[in-house]
């Protein structure tokens, strides 16, 4: 794919070259990220105002934007510095007043003549009985009044870039913006009515009324989907590339999976068989696996892992499983190991703290084979961790590996299979768009014997009810988190408040019950906190959000989330899904400052009604929105400038599965809509898919 097609070139050029754009706008639009007039194209008008001709202002509902044609009566200038400057009008059949702050006198004389006739545009307001018109939109002769559209888009300013040079520069963009060929199915188009490229941009800048703005328009539909086609056809590209990677046939002959699977006290769900199935199928072609485990909290994803990992271990292979915390390591090699032991496979567990011979042993018997599953942290990725064989890496909780760490662990074995886990239930949309090269395998059942946890809404008036409910709770044996709000100015405060919780608690429930974790502790305070309240020592665990993934306790029958409204939707979800792991009713109280937000009222309203992780981030979406979801900072998730999200999540899954069955009959992207498509990934500057498809 040799360079940007020569169509596309005035796109890709300096702003400058824009009507109305000198270096020094050009330099405020870029700190907006508008560098270029293909940037300029793919920036919507955000609202509109009507302008539409009216006689006279005299019926409106006041303050209100009006377009009439006045005649110009009189001047009044300012009588002392710093008063405005008044010009009387009238229209077909009132009097009313523009008004000039800083204004040169000699300009508005030349603008606005007495007995002139003008068109003036703008907002008309009353002040003391008085119309007035304050520093108008537009005021031009009957001659020029065809430059006032009659809906004048409104675009996304930035400091120092008024409305009319936003509008000027980007119908000048549009001038520039060529013909180009189709690159959607043409089946697609006719079903959803869709103009050209061309025509739907002319359209969604030109809008005629407020319905033209919304994301369904089918002018904006078609120009979201652009954006959603290119981004799955770079994902779609880096699937196939990543399968490319000659991978490894592991199969085996289910000889520890059945020792396992008999020692278990219950059956796996429908869901867990069929996502071990899956998994299975992948690991026995000879393509690499790249498939993302999604469960909500409970549904038994280390079972399917398991499964996987004693595949790969059947097959005469390693497998490896990391996790993002020390913490969580160690659960997983407590929880793994007493299930493997059944099947006499033997499991390690490798974190930062292995030091000297205990290390080195680990390390030989890792390169002999000896070790057939080893669980750890990121110290696995270090140069000296050698493996025998390794073909299965697991990694739990994508959102803290980024996508060149999980290509480093593969690296550590010749092409490795890859599983991630995460226990966030990710809306489908999300997930197509961040893990849109993955395969996808759901676990949406829970397994038997867990009770579902009643969740109850406190205010924060009633600390002494809470506290007495837990003191009956720790008399009856049962154990309890704390959970402390997030204070926004900084971690320090964190700790206060956790800190000050602590104090409060141990000195209402007495000496050694009550336990404290936090962020800012050094990790072997941590791990010994946490040991602790797992060994049932202490009764009560007070933690700021360091526990909200994975930490298992099933004995923790209570959940106490101080200031939940502060805490997004899917966090409480998994704070909640820390109780309720063992036998015992679990309660989950979430405690409110009021008067609750409307929001936050949903919010909580919502986690009392339904347990269900998927309908819950569905919700969290529509609130929140995707960036805020996931955290932006950390999620990989594109940047569209016109695709919603939120508001068009079918439209991201007709762009996935076309994506896939273009590649699949035209892999080289030769056929006129391949080549098409390759015009697309240019103007989209889908730099990475255009490298993809030139090793096609």
């Amino acid at each position: 794919m040799s360079g940007r097609p020569e169509i596309l070139w005035p796109l890709f050029g300096g702003l400058t070259r824009l009507a109305g754009v000198g270096p020094k706008s050009a330099q405020i639009l870029a700190t907006a990220g508008i560098e270029k007039p293909r940037d300029l194209l793919f920036t919507l008008p955000a609202s509109g105002v009507d302008r539409q001709r009216r006689d006279t202002i005299r019926a409106l509902n006041l303050p209100a934007t009006a377009t009439v044609v006045v005649t110009v009566l009189s001047h009044q200038p300012p009588r002392q510095k710093g008063r405005p400057y008044r010009v009387t009008v009238e229209d077909a059949a009132t009097t009313l007043q523009l008004v000039f702050f800083h204004a040169r006198g000699e300009y508005l004389q030349k603008l606005l003549p007495i007995g002139a006739r003008r068109v003036i545009s703008g907002k008309v307001e009353l002040f003391d009985g008085i119309a007035q018109m304050p520093h108008p939109d537009h005021v031009v002769t009957e001659d020029e009044a065809a430059e006032i559209p009659v809906y004048e888009p409104v675009y996304p300013l930035h400091a120092g870039i008024v409305q009319k040079a936003m509008y000027k520069a980007s119908r000048s963009a549009l001038d520039m913006a060529p013909d180009l060929p189709e690159w959607i199915d043409t089946a697609l188009v006719a079903r959803e009515g869709w103009a050209t490229w061309h025509a739907a941009l002319m359209r969604a800048h030109a809008p005629q009324s407020g319905v033209d703005l919304s994301p369904d328009h089918p002018a904006r539909r078609r120009l979201a989907y652009d954006e959603l086609l290119a981004h799955q056809i770079t994902l779609a590209l880096a699937r196939r590339q990543a399968r490319r990677g000659k991978g490894r046939a592991s199969k085996g002959d289910g000889h520890f999976a059945a020792k396992v699977l008999a020692a278990l006290p219950y059956k796996p769900t429908g869901a867990q068989t069929r996502a071990i199935a899956e998994i299975a199928g992948d690991m026995a072609s000879a393509q690499r696996m790249n498939r993302l485990l999604q469960g909500d909290v409970g549904a038994g994803k280390t079972l399917v892992a398991l499964m996987a990992m004693l595949n790969a271990a059947e097959a005469g292979g390693q497998a490896v499983m990391m996790a993002p915390t020390e913490i969580l390591a160690r659960q997983h090699y407590a929880g793994l190991s007493g299930l493997a032991r059944a099947a006499g496979v033997r499991v390690e567990l490798l974190t930062g703290r292995d030091r000297g011979a205990e290390r080195a042993g680990k390390l030989a018997d890792l390169a002999s084979g000896a070790i057939h599953i080893l669980v750890g942290t990121h110290a696995v990725f270090q140069r000296d961790v050698d493996f025998h064989d390794l073909r299965l890496a697991v990694i739990d909780e994508q959102h803290r590996f980024g996508v060149a760490q999980r290509a480093e662990l593969g690296a550590k074995g010749e092409a490795a299979d890859v599983l991630v886990m995460t226990a966030t239930p990710i809306p489908r949309s999300l997930a197509l768009a961040t893990h849109g090269d993955m395969d996808v395998s759901i676990l949406d059942e829970k397994p038997p014997g867990r009770t579902p946890v009643q969740t109850a809404l406190v205010s924060a008036g009633r600390f002494a009810e809470v506290l007495a409910k837990l003191r009956g709770a720790i008399a009856e044996g049962r154990q309890a988190y704390w959970v402390c709000p997030l204070v926004e100015e900084s971690e320090l405060s964190d700790l206060v408040a956790a800190e000050e919780r602590f104090k409060r608690l141990r000195a209402a429930l007495g000496e050694g019950v009550v336990g404290l974790v936090h962020g800012q502790m050094p990790p072997t305070d941590k791990d010994a906190a946490m040991a602790d309240f797992a060994a049932g020592r202490t009764k009560v665990l007070v933690a700021t959000t360091v526990i909200e993934v994975g930490v298992d306790v099933p004995n923790a029958s209570i959940m106490v989330i101080e200031r939940a409204e502060t805490f997004g939707l899917a966090q409480l979800h998994q704070l909640r899904g820390r109780v309720g792991r063992g036998a015992a009713q679990s309660t989950c109280l979430l405690m409110y400052e009021p008067p609750l937000s409307a929001s936050g009222k949903r919010r909580l309203e919502l986690l009392r009604q339904t347990d269900d992780g998927f309908r819950i981030a569905e919700e969290d979406l529509a609130m929140r929105g995707a960036g805020d979801m996931i955290g932006t900072a950390q999620t990989g998730l594109p940047r569209f400038r016109i695709a919603d999200l939120e508001r068009q999540a079918g439209l991201m899954q007709i762009a996935q599965s076309d994506a896939r069955r273009l590649l699949n009959d035209d892999p080289n992207l030769t056929s006129p809509r391949g080549l098409a498509v390759r015009t697309l990934l240019w103007l989209m500057e889908q730099d990475r898919a255009i490298k993809l498809a030139g090793v096609g």
